[in-house]
């Protein structure tokens, strides 16, 4: 078979990112730029300024790829670029310069569901994932768990009905005075505190769905705080870090256990920015290898928004013949499946 080589580019939120990526698997190049020393002042992503700053990095951030992979564009396959979900601003600088590219050196075009692509970075970083597999999305704007059926093929068992884990984790960190991005800040502080020393509610709504809430869990936080700071009581943030931490984690290991159990799937991944918690991995680990279930977590770096994974997406697209036209468009709430 003759080796695919698909360059992704990525521009959903605030990182710019292209990579080129060989038969779905192999990573040849992974530029990512991000802007998070740009967005800290604001305390969050500002769209309009990630809009902008993909504008400036796009055109460099793209032709370092593809001079990193050792390679020209005459010798790249297809473009694969994200279309959502995602900031739509942002979606559009990319979606747009990939389709000038396609364009002018006449090669395919693939939009790539965002999410889809955070699943197929477990493709990446070890050969024996392959469908079906469980696989639990965690980030700032998505909870769900995901049945992959097969390539392309997804069921979603469950998802947030509010704030999604990543969410809360920045909200929970601003009121405890942490800066942007605040996901990581908690997992360091409450590598220091008692995870047992508050008790937050774990949230699992009905006993047989597979749903999240994390409104309630972030509510119960903020109220803590701010009774201990109208009757004067020491406010101890790394144990709430801590505390809130384990309220969050248990129930996300607890449901992805529960529907590989339901989908008699011995195979668990994780995906999206949250897959870099310390707690997450540790937790989800444990508890994998009681239950016999192999769980795998992509590196850092393909956890959060990469190209990479939206390349290794569009290598199983193009093998379906699955390209795009000229009228693609962008899509913030674009759902999966």
């Amino acid at each position: 078979m003759k080796d695919i080589y698909i360059l992704g580019i990525e521009t959903s939120c605030d990182e710019t990112s292209a990579s080129v990526i060989k038969n779905g698997r192999v990573i040849l190049s992974n530029v990512i730029s991000s802007q998070i020393k740009v967005h800290q002042k604001f305390g969050g992503v500002v769209p309009e300024v990630a809009s902008r700053k993909h504008i400036e990095n796009i055109s460099q951030v793209v032709d370092s790829a593809v001079n990193d992979a050792g390679m020209t564009f005459s010798e790249i396959d297809a473009i694969a670029v994200t279309n959502g979900p995602g900031l739509v601003g942002a979606l559009l600088v990319g979606l747009s310069y990939a389709k000038a590219l396609s364009f002018s050196t006449k090669k395919p075009l693939i939009g790539v569901h965002h999410i889809e692509g955070h699943i197929c970075a477990n493709y990446l970083e070890s050969e024996e994932v392959k469908p079906p597999f469980v696989s639990l999305v965690v980030s700032g704007g998505h909870t769900q768990l995901v049945y992959v059926h097969d390539y392309g093929k997804y069921e979603v068992l469950g998802q947030t009905r509010d704030d999604a884990v990543g969410e809360a984790y920045d909200k929970v960190a601003r009121v405890l005075g942490l800066e942007y991005p605040g996901g990581p800040k908690i997992d360091s502080l409450a590598s220091s505190g008692n995870a047992g020393s508050i008790m937050f509610p774990r949230i699992n709504l009905k006993e047989d769905s597979l749903d999240f809430s994390f409104s309630g869990l972030k509510s119960s936080v903020l109220n803590y705080i701010n009774k201990s700071k109208m009757l004067g009581e020491e406010i101890i943030k790394e144990d709430i870090a801590a505390s809130f931490q384990q309220a969050a984690i248990d129930v996300l290991v607890k449901k992805s256990i529960k529907a590989c159990e339901i989908k008699n799937s011995n195979i668990l991944t994780l995906a999206g920015g949250v897959a870099c918690n310390t707690a997450l991995r540790a937790e989800s680990s444990k508890s994998c290898n009681e239950k016999n279930i192999k769980l795998y977590v992509p590196r850092h770096e393909l956890c959060t928004d990469n190209a990479a994974m939206i390349a290794s997406c569009g290598f199983y697209k193009f093998i379906r013949n699955e390209f795009s036209d000229m009228d693609l468009n962008a899509y913030p709430s674009l759902k999966l499946g």
